[in-house]
């Protein structure tokens, strides 16, 4: 999308005329802040957008992909950065420092809880990294510079471009960004073959609080590994990743076939799936995605299941696979698509069959919704009694949708302290829960959101415990906030633990000292130790 730029004429008397209403002078001097430090060669004032400017609610619904903060009640920054340079970066940290701003950091926006763009302290500005998105590939030594303001589909896009024969792990949705994805850790249908999107970071560069452009080795390697899956935003500004490329095969294979309650044998076939969808040859990911639609009879309804995978290689040899591991999938010949990589990414994502793979470039959301999202992991099978309680369970609260994400592989080869992402070993699988609405309002909201929790609640008795574990790209703030007050430690090691397990306390001791005074914070960043 082009964003239409003022002049900075318009755009000064824009800002006069929005602060001499403003309650407060820090927005006023926080701005004046900005142009002072201009840097030469790089103006920033094309880079600002406040209310009073034309494109600023076009600039902040841009990237909002989560309609649940799309409301005129939802708090909204006094301005928005769109930094077109490294140099705004550092800008923004230094007078946002200096006036004690609370500033948010968005790539995609595809943040589950819109943390990277709204906040409840006021006032705070969002520095919207969407501009710096340059993906830079070097084909002989199968390496990527990216931007952290790219999206995964034009990742992929480029990777592919190079060379057919390189791909990536990371996630089936293209337009969410690189910079809270590979922050979180990120994961994708190639997970069991090449682990998570970080398992494949060599380098990366990061801003810190001080204002000061760090790679690798100036960083250091405990805020290198911080960065890598502990949540890029707690220690500063990562604006670039450099991504190492996997090979892929020239032709992949892909099926999507579905099963519902009325066929009778829905409950044998998951519990095979159970069985061995984590033990399965590498080379195959089969994710199983569960929601609630009408039956035969039109008056009663019916659990589907949906049975999706990405094999690396032909069909001849997944039919093999899957009669000799599967065989209740009951898979034929028929339901197997044989196509490149990259087509197979538009596969996953629920294009039509023939889509050019130009459309992975588009920053835009096929669907745009409300909705709520929460995560489970699972340690051991379910018992086929627990399969069948969990599907009336689901056609009672009818809405929620659950998928099982299976593991193995190469999740199971990588120790759990490699990274801050320590779900590895001992995880047969990953549950999201998920629930999409279209109706407005409040009270509309809290309806669907009580349903997704019930289905959480429910689920208690076959999901970890000691911690009830949970996945940070899967934002949930049900499982703790962080006020970043007195007690910052104590309510960020409630969410901490559970995201991050026996790897927290070595990310809060890297915070504590990278950013002693936590400037870079949010409802669920890293905290610091109490002492500082």
């Amino acid at each position: 999308m082009q964003i239409l730029r003022s002049s900075i004429l318009f755009l000064s008397f824009s800002f006069l005329v929005f602060f001499s209403s403003a309650s407060s002078s820090a927005p006023e001097n926080f701005l004046q802040c900005l142009l002072r430090h201009s840097p030469p060669s790089y103006p920033i004032a094309p880079a600002i957008f406040t209310p009073n400017n034309a494109s600023y609610s076009s600039v902040l619904e841009t990237y909002i992909r989560n309609l649940r903060f799309n409301t005129s009640t939802t708090p909204k920054p006094f301005l928005i950065l769109t930094a077109l340079h490294e140099s705004h970066v550092k800008v923004a940290i230094l007078c946002a420092r200096i006036h004690n701003l609370q500033m948010k950091i968005r790539s995609g926006g595809h943040d589950y809880e819109g943390v990277s763009y709204v906040s409840d302290v006021v006032p705070f500005f969002v520095l919207d990294m969407f501009n710096l998105r340059e993906i830079t590939v070097d084909a002989k030594t199968e390496t990527a510079w990216v931007q952290t303001g790219a999206t995964l589909g034009e990742v992929y896009y480029r990777v592919a471009e190079k060379n057919k024969s390189y791909g990536f792990p990371a996630g089936v949705c293209p337009t969410v960004g690189v910079g809270g994805h590979f922050g979180g850790g990120g994961y994708g249908n190639m997970m069991r073959k090449h682990g998570l999107s970080v398992d494949q970071i060599i380098d990366a560069k990061i801003i810190d609080v001080n204002g000061k452009l760090l790679d690798r080795k100036a960083m250091g390697e405990d805020l290198f590994w911080a960065i890598i899956g502990g949540g890029g935003s707690s220690f500063g500004v990562v604006v670039a990743y450099k991504i190492r490329m996997v090979r892929v095969p020239e032709r992949v294979t892909v099926f999507r076939v579905q099963r519902t309650l009325e066929q009778n044998e829905l409950t044998e076939i998951v519990d095979e799936w159970q069985q061995v969808a984590h033990v399965i040859d590498n080379d195959l990911f089969i994710r199983v995605t569960f929601d609630v639609v009408n039956g035969t009879d039109k008056e009663k309804k019916t659990l589907r299941a949906t049975f999706i995978a990405l094999f690396l290689g032909d069909s001849g040899r997944l039919l093999f696979v899957i009669n000799n591991s599967f065989p209740k999938l009951g898979l034929k010949k028929s339901d197997c698509i044989e196509m490149s990589w990259l087509q197979s990414v538009l596969f996953w994502t629920n294009f039509p069959l023939g889509t050019s793979v130009e459309a992975l470039l588009s920053r835009t959301p096929q669907v745009l919704t409300h909705l709520k999202r929460k995560s489970d992991y699972v340690k051991a099978p379910i018992p086929k009694e627990g399969l069948d309680k969990i599907w009336k369970k689901m056609i009672e609260l009818e809405k929620p949708m659950m998928t099982f994400n299976p593991y193995g592989g190469r999740m199971a080869e990588i120790p759990s302290n490699a990274t801050p992402f320590p779900h590895r070993a001992g995880n047969l699988w990953k549950i999201q829960y998920a629930t999409n609405w279209d109706e407005e309002g409040k009270r509309e909201a809290k309806h669907f959101i009580d349903l997704t929790r019930k289905l959480y609640k429910f689920m208690t008795p076959f999901v970890s415990k000691n911690p009830r574990t949970a996945f940070l790209n899967y934002r949930d703030l049900d499982i703790g906030v962080n006020h970043n007050g007195k007690n910052s430690y104590y309510e960020g090691r409630v969410y901490g633990i559970k995201y991050f397990e026996g790897n927290f306390e070595r990310l809060v001791k890297i915070k504590t000292k990278v950013d002693p005074h936590n400037f870079f914070r949010n409802e669920q960043s890293i905290p610091r130790f109490p002492h500082v």
